[in-house]
């Protein structure tokens, strides 16, 4: 059963040098209980995406599309019925918790308002309810930190909070955007152990989003390849990383570090992304892309299934991969 379901998103902000097509027919299902990755280069339209699903755009994003967060049309709503979402039926951690969190007010004042924010309880029980939100995420002596401000705590410890904080009320659906970017890979490790933990106990339906293909191999479900704006790749993690369709994600597969097997120089990727300004006719990873042929420069081609109903690209060429063993 689908909680949140994305149909044809597109977004456009209009700039003196032309419109930028940020996010371009993005569509896909998240299911009750699942994890899914959305994954690519910056700039590629992750965050854009997520942004708009919680209707954080500036004012001059020009969006369209649908979505149904549990069959209820969320897009294009009034700010107050949407205000009324955003953190009760939807949460969403963000890339740096420091920004994110008010420097001059106590972790357990913020989690206790973000508590009181959707529900009619005294400042006693939403001090409680911090507590236990702390002990949660397994943040440690719960009791003495929740009166700990945002300065006191490590970069790891704030990712972990932002997760209590978002998951205050719990939600059905929680969008994850870059929640490890900033830390070392030890406090990686520990925030996306609390993230599972966190899906384990209370069934929440997570968007992670993010740009390491490391992040999603241990967590991920399914999982979504976005290269200039539009979704390129799209099936379950195994799918993915044991058999790309589309020569971008082959391509971000091998230039990831390994402990076995190829030395020396990790592979990369040729060129740059294109601009989402003027994109020209054909795929936009024709310029990049070692099997491109004609046809690819001629027209883009549409996400469609492969050789699995349940895996599908945006590649005329998904063959070819198949047949050199790719990856």
């Amino acid at each position: 059963m689908s909680v949140l379901e994305v149909r044809d998103l597109d977004v456009r902000f209009p700039t003196e040098d032309g419109t930028v097509h940020a996010a371009r027919s993005v569509s896909f299902v998240l299911d009750s209980g699942e994890i899914l990755a959305v994954v690519g280069e910056s700039g590629s339209g992750k965050s854009v995406t997520a942004m708009a699903i919680m209707g954080l755009l500036p004012p001059n994003a020009l969006v369209s599309g649908s979505v149904l967060l549990g069959g209820e049309e969320i897009l294009g709503i009034g700010r107050h019925r949407l205000s009324r979402i955003r953190g009760r039926r939807i949460g969403m951690i963000f890339q740096d918790p420091m920004s994110s969190l008010n420097p001059v007010y106590r972790i357990g004042w913020q989690l206790a308002e973000a508590v009181r924010a959707h529900n009619t309880v005294s400042r006693r029980a939403a001090q409680a309810r911090a507590v236990e939100l702390l002990q949660m995420v397994g943040i440690p002596e719960a009791e003495r930190r929740v009166n700990g401000y945002p300065h006191e705590f490590s970069g790891g410890m704030r990712q972990r909070v932002m997760i209590a904080m978002a998951m205050a009320n719990e939600p059905e659906v929680l969008i994850a955007d870059e929640p490890t970017t900033a830390l070392d890979v030890t406090v990686q490790a520990q925030v996306l152990e609390t993230l599972m933990r966190v899906k384990e106990t209370s069934g929440v339906s997570i968007l992670l989003i993010t740009h390491d293909l490391g992040v999603v191999a241990s967590m991920a479900d399914r999982v979504q390849v976005m290269y200039a704006g539009a979704v390129v790749e799209s099936g379950t993690s195994d799918e993915i990383f044991y058999s790309p369709r589309m020569p971008y994600t082959a391509a971000l597969l091998r230039a990831m570090p390994t402990l076995v097997g190829r030395h020396g120089r990790l592979d990369q990727i040729p060129g740059a992304p294109p601009s989402l300004i003027a994109l020209g006719a054909g795929c936009p990873f024709a310029p990049r892309c070692a099997l491109a042929a004609e046809q690819c420069r001629e027209s883009e081609p549409l996400l469609a299934p492969t050789d699995a109903a349940t895996h599908l690209a945006a590649c005329v060429r998904w063959p070819e991969l198949l047949d050199r063993g790719v990856q």
